[in-house]
């Protein structure tokens, strides 16, 4: 069929053409910024879940009800950047929202100050020469200026939510791959978000990353887990997996036969990136009027191709040999989550050796504690790619080091 008609949209974080199966999510958000916006407060929410089950793409969706309702929207991809790099990215973000808010001349004495805190916020950076912001407004003495992120960022928080609150209007900071902040920095927002919510500001933190992301940060502070929800988004459900394929279809008046849908879900398992590739290969295999069972059998080979050039090559490529091997060993095992120890089994070592190997795959975001001694894949099927990507487990050589031979006194 036509390839430019094709309404699939199989493409790392791109909203699919219909978005199904996610609206509790969204009725939750909507609730959630309109008891802000009538000075309540309520929960803010962490997504967690698997790779492709589209956490950005409902990032985005949250992003446009809030613009709908006249929310500033401040949004991040968490990398592992240091805090300076952090602290420019918000006071950059915090600076555009406050002008959007209010034009500088327009500004009442909340909008000032504001603005002096974001100043003093980005002159700490500026202290230690690496990075000042561009804004001729003098920095507020005693706010943002502690030189404690947690500190600083609830200061400057507050007075942009403070600024907000005048003009009747919301700050919404979303941000994905929330496993990527550091320590400190996943702190720090928490600490924030928790005074202006003891402040009835409107202002909320809304993240999304993979399944550690609950226990991250709840070790980050205790009450995190009273200050946020943790939905967990997961793949859709049979109905849902239906909508996902048929409507997108309908719009270009191409119908399903059940027998395609049923295969779809098989090989899909509803998880939404995949029925988003399935759908755009087999809409490039298929020459109509409708689409058949067949024409997803001969679709299924280029989807595998394509998944396995990009959604998973991608990351099997930053592994080393060694990280190659543990997850290798890992798909020997089978799909679910693998004890420590039968992985170090099947690689004829140690668990202990094993441990930083293991605790890397984890901080790389490839796997996952789903409980403890035990790690999972984070992407769905990577066992399966790994099969076939590797076909036989090579565990290399560890080399030890030798250690230095200390002589006799008087030795040559």
């Amino acid at each position: 069929m036509d390839s430019i008609r094709n309404p699939y949209t199989p493409n790392a974080g791109a909203s699919p053409e219909i978005v199904v199966g996610r609206d509790e999510h969204k009725r939750v958000f909507e609730v959630l910024i309109k008891r802000l916006e009538s000075g309540r407060t309520e929960q803010s929410m962490i997504m967690t879940g698997l790779r492709g089950v589209g956490k950005t793409v409902l990032l985005n969706e949250f992003g446009e009800i809030a613009r709908a309702a006249h929310w500033e929207v401040l949004e991040i991809e968490a990398t592992k950047h240091n805090d300076v790099s952090f602290r420019q990215t918000i006071a950059s973000l915090l600076k555009g929202a406050l002008l959007r808010l209010s034009p500088r001349a327009r500004w009442s004495d909340r909008g000032r100050r504001a603005a002096e805190v974001i100043a003093s916020f980005a002159a700490s950076v500026d202290q230690q020469g690496t990075w000042s912001l561009s804004w001729d407004i003098a920095p507020a003495e005693g706010l943002a200026d502690h030189g404690d992120l947690g500190m600083d960022l609830t200061d400057v928080l507050v007075a942009v939510g403070e600024a907000a609150k005048e003009k009747g209007r919301g700050v919404a900071l979303l941000i994905d791959e929330v496993q990527f902040l550091s320590t400190v920095q996943l702190e720090a927002l928490i600490q924030a978000v928790h005074k202006t919510v003891q402040k009835k500001l409107p202002v909320t933190f809304v993240g999304a990353g993979l399944p550690q992301i609950a226990e991250l940060a709840g070790d980050a502070k205790s009450y995190a887990e009273r200050l946020f929800k943790f939905p967990k988004i997961d793949s859709l459900n049979d109905a849902d997996a239906d909508k996902a394929l048929i409507e997108p279809a309908l719009t270009e008046g191409v119908a399903y036969e059940q027998g395609a849908l049923d295969l779809a879900k098989s090989i899909t398992r509803g998880y939404p990136y995949f029925i988003q590739e399935l759908g755009y290969q087999v809409w490039e295999i298929a020459e109509g009027p409708g689409i058949t069972r067949t024409d997803v059998e001969l679709a299924r080979e280029l989807y595998e191709t394509k998944l396995d050039s990009s959604f998973f090559r991608v990351r099997l490529d930053r592994a080393t040999p060694l990280q190659t091997a543990y997850m290798r060993a890992m798909a020997e095992l089978g799909p679910e989550a693998q004890k420590a120890s039968e992985v170090a089994r099947i690689m004829n070592r140690e668990s202990t050796q094993l441990g930083p190997t293991r605790a890397e795959l984890i901080d790389m975001g490839l796997l996952y504690t789903p409980e403890h001694g035990y790690a999972a894949f984070t992407v769905p099927d990577f066992d399966k790619f790994m099969l076939r990507a590797v076909p036989r487990l090579v565990v290399p050589e560890v080399k030890k080091r030798r250690k230095k031979q200390s002589q006799p006194d008087g030795a040559a």
